[in-house]
């Protein structure tokens, strides 16, 4: 589990390729002082899993499902990328709940400077729909966002200065991909009212029902 409060960017610095697969080696600092061998490590929001590490790198595997469905098939030599850490049970929790389970990609589509923040348009999938509001989370290449604005196929957010600098979301040209992971509660939410065949309407009952309240 993961806050998407990125710690750290860093460098690609090899890529064993197959087919449908590979190995990555990123370069890093901050998110090595207590790292072990099979610890999580979110990649531009991807979850993956330390198979080696020294001081200032790490290994880990991309499967084919990964290779298929995120934007990390695209990374090379020189690439930066979103670090961060799986959640402490003993920390702040800063963002929302990030699984490191990628939904799909959306493409930026539009970026614009209003003072001191950095708004960017993405273009994303029509199944993602349902799982999108206003005021609602986002995470983008594992960031912690919130929606403000939607507009068909498109859901506006805003950098914040700090999210511009300590990110690599800034850096986005238009075209590229990102990662998304859609908020997890709105998918059990979503999960559980297709599910519930009488009940279409989130009534009280339903929501007492479900455990949401009591």
């Amino acid at each position: 589990m993961f806050t998407g409060i990125i710690e750290e960017i860093g460098t690609v610095i090899r890529i064993d390729r197959k087919a449908k697969s590979f190995t990555i080696h990123i370069q890093a600092h901050t998110i090595l002082e207590d790292v072990r061998l099979g610890d999580s490590i979110a990649v531009n929001g991807v979850c993956l899993t330390v198979t080696d590490f020294s001081r200032s790198m790490f290994q880990a595997d991309v499967m084919p499902e990964t290779f298929k469905s995120t934007s990390l098939r695209l990374l090379s030599s020189g690439s930066k990328v979103n670090l961060e850490r799986a959640m402490a049970a003993n920390g702040r929790f800063g963002g929302h709940f990030v699984s490191g389970h990628v939904d799909g990609t959306g493409l930026v589509l539009n970026k614009k400077r209003m003072e001191n923040a950095l708004y960017m348009d993405i273009q994303i999938p029509e199944v993602f729909h349902p799982y999108v509001m206003e005021k609602g989370s986002i995470a983008i290449d594992g960031t912690s966002l919130t929606i403000f604005g939607i507009e068909k196929d498109t859901i506006t957010i805003s950098l914040v200065p700090h999210t511009q600098s300590e990110t690599i979301l800034a850096e986005k040209n238009l075209g590229d991909p990102v990662n998304i992971e859609l908020d997890m509660l709105a998918k059990y939410v979503r999960r559980m009212l297709g599910s519930n065949q009488e009940k279409q309407e989130i009534t009280m009952d339903f929501l007492t029902e479900k455990g949401f309240i009591k």
